[in-house]
């Protein structure tokens, strides 16, 4: 395949797949919303569902979506590299610079797509009381 032909092929898979995402987010934050709105909205805890699926496996389409979007992005970016380089270098003369800035772009980078992972959650307790549920927020 021609190099123009697979950039434009991969272009127009990424552009699907970043629709897809903010399709699928859309459809998670504001249509099968989570239980306590469904409370608000519906009068008690009712199942939301579109094309058989709740909102959980929504959310894993939406992971997984961004997962072969990034795969995408890496293969871009290895068949623009030159490019990327190119313009890199004349964007910035000074080697230390050059330097500094990449591997703070780097650094943040790995923390925007790690960072979740040392996260601790708050937790918090769930009883419930005459059909509703009751959260109680107890310090850890």
């Amino acid at each position: 395949m021609k190099k123009p032909v697979l950039n434009f092929t991969i272009n127009t898979v990424m552009s699907i797949c970043m629709s897809a995402i903010i399709g699928t987010g859309f459809l998670i934050k504001y249509i099968l919303i989570p239980g306590k709105e469904r409370w608000v909205k519906y009068g008690n805890n009712v199942e939301l569902y579109w094309l058989g699926m709740d909102r959980h496996e929504w959310g894993t389409l939406h992971l997984i979506l961004g997962l072969v979007l990034l795969a995408l992005v890496i293969v871009h970016i290895f068949l623009h590299w030159k490019i990327i380089v190119g313009v890199y270098k004349k964007l910035i003369a000074q080697p230390l610079t050059k330097k500094i800035v990449a591997l703070a772009f780097l650094f943040l980078c790995l923390l925007l797509i790690f960072g979740s992972f040392f996260i601790e959650p708050k937790v918090k307790s769930v009883k419930k009381n005459n059909g509703q549920q009751v959260t109680i927020v107890t310090p850890l």
